[in-house]
C-alpha cells in the first residue's frame, strides 16, 4: 500500500525534483504517493508546513533555520535531509533603471554583476529618486545574494536604497507596474521579464555564489522518526533530481513545468532555465550556456553540509536578523542532517576540501564565523527591521 504524502511547493523552476518525482513516476516506484500542493507565497509555505498542512516542502535554504531560530516566526522543528538545487537565481533591474545605470556609466552596458553593481552604486550616488528592490522572502538565498552583491558595490541595502518582499510569481507584474525597480528572484521570472521586455537580468547567482544551495527538502523532524517512509521519499526525489540534471529530459521537463497547476508559464521560458540560457542586460538573445546556472544532482549537489548551514547563519548574522550566540550557531547547523543522506544514499566520496566562495573572493570558514564577519565593512546591527514578514 502506497504512503501518501503531499509536498507544498512555490511555482518556480527549482521545484522540478519534486514535482518530477511525482509526475514521472520516481515516487510511486518508492511506493509514495507524492501529490504537490502549489503554494502562493514562501510565507504560506512556511506556515503550512508549520502547521502540519503538508508533510514536506520544497523550502527556501534558510527558511528551516529561521524556523529553528524562531525569528521571524513561530519556532519550528525542521530537518534538512536533502539539498534539491542550486542556483537558479538572478537579479533583475527594470529597462528603465537599467538604462539610467547604462547612462551613468558613459551610455556602455556593464560586463558582469560586479561592473553592474558597481554601475549602480555610481547611479545611486546622482539619483535624488530612491530605488526599490524586491526580494522574496527575508531568510532567502535571494536576500542574501541580492543584499552580498549590493554591498561588494559599496552600497549599503539597509541605508542606500529600500528592499521588499514580494511572492515571485508577483514580481513581473510588480515591476511592469512600476512598483518596484527590480528584484532577485528565481526562475523563471527573470527570463519572463526580460522576454516581456520589463526588465534586463543583470546578475545571476551563479556569479555572486557558485554552486550555492539555494533550495531543500524540509520536513517535520517527527517525520525523521518513520524512517522507512524518508528513505523512499529521499530516494525517488534523488532519482528525479538526476533525471531533471540530463539536459536531454530539459524539454520534457518544461513542459511539465509548464503547465497551469505547476508554473504555468511558457515552456520555452522556462527551458532558458533549465539550459542556463539566460538573456543578459544587453543583448537581445540568450548569451552563451551557463550550464552551472542551475544544477539539480551534479558535483553531489543533494548533499546537505552543516558548513552550508553555518553558512546561511552568518548572513543572518551579518544582516541584522538573529543575535550571535553559540546555543544558535549549534542549533542552525542541527537543521541539515547529512547523516540521514549518508544513510540512504551513501557516503560522501573524497573529493577533496569545498569552499564556500563570493564573488568577492571571501571564503566562508564555519570554524570561524566571527572572522569571516569581520572581514566585512558593510553590514546591519541586530535588531534591525529587515525586509517584510
Amino acid at each position: 500500500m502506497s504512503r501518501r504524502l503531499e509536498a507544498g511547493f512555490v511555482p518556480l523552476v527549482d521545484a522540478a525534483p519534486l514535482i518530477a518525482a511525482a509526475e514521472r513516476g520516481f515516487a510511486a516506484e518508492e511506493g509514495i504517493l507524492l501529490e504537490p500542493v502549489r503554494q502562493a507565497s514562501w510565507a504560506s509555505l512556511r506556515d503550512h508546513l508549520n502547521l502540519g498542512h503538508v508533510d514536506c516542502a520544497q523550502a527556501l535554504a534558510p527558511l528551516p533555520i529561521a524556523a529553528a531560530l524562531g525569528i521571524g516566526q513561530v519556532r519550528a522543528d525542521l530537518a534538512v535531509p536533502f539539498v534539491l538545487s542550486r542556483g537558479g537565481n538572478a537579479i533583475t533591474l527594470s529597462t528603465a533603471l537599467a538604462d539610467e545605470v547604462r547612462g551613468a556609466g558613459g551610455g556602455e552596458s556593464p560586463a558582469g554583476a560586479g561592473a553592474w553593481g558597481r554601475a549602480l552604486a555610481v547611479l545611486l550616488g546622482q539619483r535624488r529618486e530612491p530605488v526599490t528592490l524586491a526580494m522574496v522572502y527575508p531568510f532567502s538565498g535571494h536576500n542574501f545574494e541580492l543584499r552580498y552583491w549590493l554591498a561588494a558595490a559599496g552600497i549599503h541595502p539597509d541605508r542606500d536604497l529600500r528592499l521588499v518582499g514580494i511572492p515571485p510569481p508577483l514580481m513581473v507584474e510588480s515591476l511592469r507596474a512600476g512598483q518596484v525597480d527590480g528584484f532577485c528572484v528565481g526562475e523563471p521570472w527573470n527570463s519572463l521579464a526580460a522576454a516581456s521586455g520589463v526588465g534586463e537580468i543583470v546578475a545571476t547567482k551563479s556569479e555572486i555564489f557558485p554552486r550555492g544551495i539555494e533550495k531543500v527538502l524540509a520536513l517535520p523532524s517527527r517525520l525523521l522518526a518513520d524512517e522507512p517512509a524518508t528513505a523512499a521519499l529521499i530516494r525517488s526525489v534523488a532519482a528525479a533530481a538526476a533525471w531533471c540534471d540530463r539536459s536531454e529530459n530539459h524539454v520534457a521537463l518544461a513542459e511539465i513545468l509548464a503547465r497551469p497547476g505547476y508554473l504555468g508559464v511558457d515552456p520555452e521560458i522556462i527551458l532558458r532555465a533549465l539550459d542556463g540560457r539566460l538573456q543578459h542586460a544587453g543583448t537581445e538573445a540568450d548569451n552563451e550556456p551557463d550550464d552551472e546556472f542551475l544544477v539539480f544532482s551534479r558535483f553531489d549537489a543533494n548533499r546537505p553540509r552543516v558548513e552550508e548551514a553555518l553558512f546561511l547563519y552568518a548572513q543572518m548574522l551579518r544582516w541584522g536578523q538573529v543575535a550571535p550566540g553559540d546555543a544558535a550557531a549549534k542549533a542552525a547547523g542541527a537543521v541539515y542532517r547529512p547523516d540521514v543522506y549518508a544513510r540512504v544514499i551513501g557516503p560522501e566520496e573524497p573529493v577533496g576540501p569545498r569552499p564556500i566562495a563570493a564573488c568577492d573572493g571571501i571564503a566562508f570558514d564555519a570554524e570561524s564565523v566571527e572572522a569571516y564577519l569581520e572581514r566585512f565593512d558593510i553590514a546591519t546591527p541586530y535588531g534591525a527591521v529587515v525586509g517584510e514578514l
